[in-house]
């Protein structure tokens, strides 16, 4: 399986490597927080470390270190408008309850 990326959240991540003038691309990951159990984390990556696979689409790259693969596998990351801003949604198939804020979920 794989983690994809929509074409509106490849261009905002080559958007934000651009504008810092440094990074390879977005890591994310999972974890433990909230009331459900786990959070994403996410942040530009600076360099590729041994343990992450990448994901790549529309040219931009996507870093899942492997503690946190088993818990994003089949994920597809969204860039969409949401209320009066833009946020990235994780569409993850893994996920069997959330919290009522969205902050956190269980798998």
């Amino acid at each position: 399986m794989a983690i994809t990326l929509t074409e509106s959240a490849a261009k905002h991540i080559q958007s934000q490597i651009e504008k810092s003038g440094e990074g390879v691309g977005l890591r994310v990951g999972v974890k433990k927080s909230g009331c459900s159990g786990f959070a994403y984390t996410m942040n530009i990556a600076q360099e590729v470390q041994p343990n992450d696979t990448v994901f790549e689409n529309f040219g931009a790259k996507l870093l899942v270190d492997a503690e946190s693969l088993p818990f994003l596998e089949g994920t597809e990351l969204e860039y969409v408008k949401e209320g009066l801003g833009h946020v990235f949604k994780f569409n993850n198939p893994n996920v069997k309850n959330q919290c009522g804020c969205g902050e956190s979920f269980a798998i």
